[in-house]
């Protein structure tokens, strides 16, 4: 099941010991059913949506309760929104920072064009 998923038998076994995949035994060796080659799948796109294994765990606890895939699926879009929001805040600091540092290239830019004019036209240079 590592090969097939791209991860390793550790991750797989960390996996396990938090309750996200609960394979059966024969003898020493593990058995993977069908639910959880599932579960594996959804794990590992919850994990590139930004959801820590808390949460994937949660929706896997909600969905194997009585309370079914309604109840499952109205969690997930509250986790969808929540991670949606924290993205679109990362992708604002993102774009100031990206905004700060064009500000700072155009200044040193223009400070280091200053310079070169100056020692072309043979003026007084200032140590930096």
């Amino acid at each position: 099941m590592a090969k097939e998923f791209g991860v390793t038998t550790r991750a797989i076994r960390f996996y396990e010991d938090q309750g996200l995949l609960t394979p059966g035994r024969e003898g020493i060796n593990r058995v993977y059913s069908s639910r959880d080659r599932v579960r594996l799948k959804l794990t590992l796109r919850g994990k590139r949506l930004g959801f820590s294994l808390g949460q994937i765990k949660e929706l896997f606890d909600i969905y194997d309760s009585a309370r079914g895939e309604q109840a499952q699926l109205s969690q997930y879009l509250e986790l969808l929104a929540a991670r949606r929001a924290q993205l679109e805040q990362q992708r604002e600091d993102i774009e100031a920072v990206l905004g700060e540092i064009d500000a700072f290239e155009a200044q040193c830019r223009s400070l280091l064009a200053q310079k070169a004019r100056r020692r072309e036209a043979g003026g007084p240079s200032s140590a930096a």
